[in-house]
């Protein structure tokens, strides 16, 4: 199986000063899966958000950023996880849940990818909870 972490995992990971950022590398060095991957959600909020003044302790310029994801993305274990049309139908059941609401849309998504996909989800979010049927590690608790 492989996991896919959600953005706030590889934003902790790159910010020493981060709150999470240890528990962030304690799932990297001894709960990761062999394979770990991005997709096209993940990393552009990597990209977006590790370069916002508010997000990071000291935000990265666009030039860091593209740096720090081609840097993981060379790591042998670090794949990219392709979008697919079979992806809409899980993403839909999760959106229709009773009691959805419009802050999840991205998570909805990323769960819905990761069922598709055969993946495990990791995150500090709890919303992940969610989604029935979804592998999911709660690196937060």
């Amino acid at each position: 199986m492989t996991d896919l972490p959600d953005v706030n995992v590889w934003l902790a990971l790159v910010d020493e000063n981060h709150a999470q950022h240890e528990k962030a590398i304690t799932y990297w060095c001894e709960q990761s899966a062999a394979e770990i991957a991005f997709c096209r959600v993940t990393a552009l909020a990597f990209l977006r958000l590790s370069t916002h003044p508010k997000i990071l302790s000291r935000p990265l310029s666009s030039e860091e950023a593209w740096d720090v994801y081609q840097r993981y993305r060379a790591e042998a274990r670090v794949g990219f996880i392709l979008d697919s049309p079979g992806v809409d139908e899980g993403f839909m059941e999760y959106s229709l849940q009773e009691g959805f609401i419009h802050s999840l849309w991205t998570d909805c998504y990323l769960a819905a990818l990761a069922r598709f996909r055969n993946c495990r989800v990791i995150s500090f979010d709890q919303d992940f909870h969610r989604f029935p049927k979804l592998a999911f590690l709660d690196i937060g608790a």
